[in-house]
């Protein structure tokens, strides 16, 4: 019976050290640029050149960009290409029947994504998609010739491989619980890109800070009012607890 148990307890060691191995790497902490309308207009220009191709952001309308420091002369000018009107929600440009013959399935609508993808084990929404953006890379083997580390087999193309260049993943062997098993170790740059990689992650960090911008845009407004109104709270109970020591001080 001891062994039955040691057994069973040694393949579940084992199992769960290669689905940690097979979980892809850890998630970057994604910056907070949502205070940042600068960082947010910049990542609203990539999101509409870059994303707006292939996805949507069906809850979001063009108009809300003035939120971010915009007018509605410079949307129009820089940003309406799908659409003739301001008031028009993000429309892909892609037709879905279309979409569906080349990828197998419609992007997904990125309204709401960095809030979606949250995993309490490994970061936020945000972080994901700051790790899944910079964690592409060549791979032949795939219809697309890309792969990625933080989601392998990725249907999705690298969009941004123009500003990023080409990479591949260098690996190196580790031992874990008896099994010898592969473990990213650095980037190998193929073909460079038209940003440096500092430009890039700061590019993909001002890009996810808009798509975190637009899961919720009144999120600061929320914070702020959130914090003055704890404020109060505090304030109202420390009056309230010295007025109650006031009337009860004379009883006895």
């Amino acid at each position: 019976m001891k062994k039955i148990l040691f057994t069973l307890l040694a393949s579940l060691v084992v199992a769960t050290g290669a689905q940690a191995s097979s979980e892809g790497p850890a998630w970057d902490k994604a910056p907070n640029n949502t205070n940042d309308l600068v960082a947010l207009q910049h990542g609203a220009k990539l999101f509409v050149n870059y994303c707006l191709n292939c996805h949507s952001a069906a809850y979001m309308r063009f108009n809300r960009l003035r939120d971010i420091g915009l007018t509605e002369q410079q949307i129009k000018d820089n940003l309406l290409f799908t659409t003739e009107k301001v008031g028009e929600t993000m429309k892909a440009a892609i037709d879905p029947k279309q979409a569906k013959e080349w990828f197998g399935a419609n992007p997904p609508d990125l309204t709401v994504i960095a809030r979606s993808r949250a995993d309490f084990s490994k970061g936020s929404g945000a972080d994901y998609l700051y790790t899944y953006l910079r964690t592409y890379y060549q791979d032949e083997t795939k219809p697309t010739g890309w792969n990625n580390l933080a989601f392998p087999n990725v249907g999705m193309p690298h969009v941004l491989w123009e500003l990023q260049g080409a990479r591949k993943p260098v690996y190196e062997m580790h031992e874990e619980h008896g099994h010898e098993v592969q473990v990213f170790k650095s980037w190998e740059q193929i073909s460079p890109g038209l940003m440096t990689p500092l430009q890039y992650d700061q590019a993909v960090g001002d890009l996810v800070g808009y798509l975190q911008w637009m899961g919720e845009p009144s999120q600061n407004s929320r914070v702020r009012v959130g914090v003055w109104v704890l404020l109060f709270l505090g304030l109202f109970t420390f009056v309230a607890w010295r007025l109650n020591a006031a009337f009860w001080k004379d009883v006895k």
